[in-house]
C-alpha cells in the first residue's frame, strides 16, 4: 500500500530509478532535475533538504514561486510518485498551475496512484489552510481530469492552457 511521506534521502535508489524514466519522456519539472548530481549520497541529501525547506515562509525562492510542501508517494521503499502543494496562489498558479500539483512515475501510471495521491493530500492542503485547492491539467489529460473529478473536483472557467477545478479539501 502506497503513503504520502515527506521525501527521504533512503529513497534515492528507487528516486533516481524514476527520474530515468520521467527523463526519458521529456517531462519538465524532473527534466530540471541533475540525474547525476542525485546519484551522489551527499548532492541528494542536500536536494532532499531544499525540497523539504521549500514549504517554510520565507527564506530563498525565486521571486515567481511561492512556499510549497511536497510530499512523494512511496510503496515500500519504492518512489511511485510526487505531489507538491503550493500555499498560496500566485497569478500564474491562479490562472495555471493550480495549489496541487502530482505526477506519477511512467511505470507505474494506470494503477490508482494518482487519484490515492490526491485523496490523501487534501487533508495536508486543509491543515495549510487551504480550505478548496484549485487543481489544473492540461485540455488533453483526460486521466488528470478523472483523477480530479474523483476526488470531488468542480470545473471553473478554463484557460486557453489549461482545465481549471476546485476541489474541497474538508471531509464531508
Amino acid at each position: 500500500m502506497a503513503v504520502l511521506i515527506t521525501p527521504a534521502t533512503a529513497l534515492r535508489e528507487s528516486f533516481v530509478e524514476a527520474l530515468g524514466e520521467y527523463h526519458a519522456e521529456g517531462l519538465p519539472f524532473y527534466a530540471r532535475v541533475d540525474e547525476r548530481l542525485l546519484r551522489d549520497r551527499e548532492g541528494f541529501a542536500a536536494y532532499v533538504r531544499s525540497v523539504v525547506l521549500d514549504a517554510l515562509p520565507g527564506g530563498w525562492r525565486p521571486t515567481f514561486a511561492v512556499a510549497q510542501t511536497t510530499l512523494w508517494w512511496v510503496e515500500g521503499r519504492r518512489f511511485v510518485g510526487r505531489l507538491s502543494i503550493r500555499h498560496e496562489l500566485n497569478d500564474w498558479l491562479r490562472s495555471t498551475g493550480g495549489h496541487i500539483g502530482y505526477d506519477v512515475r511512467p511505470s507505474e501510471r494506470r494503477r490508482g496512484h494518482a487519484t490515492a495521491m490526491l485523496a490523501d493530500a487534501l487533508p495536508v492542503a486543509h491543515a495549510l489552510g487551504i480550505d478548496r485547492a484549485l487543481v489544473t491539467c492540461d485540455h488533453d489529460n483526460v486521466g488528470s481530469r478523472k483523477v480530479i473529478e474523483a476526488n470531488g473536483g468542480i470545473a471553473d472557467a478554463p484557460t486557453a492552457e489549461k482545465l481549471r477545478y476546485w476541489v474541497p479539501t474538508a471531509p464531508g
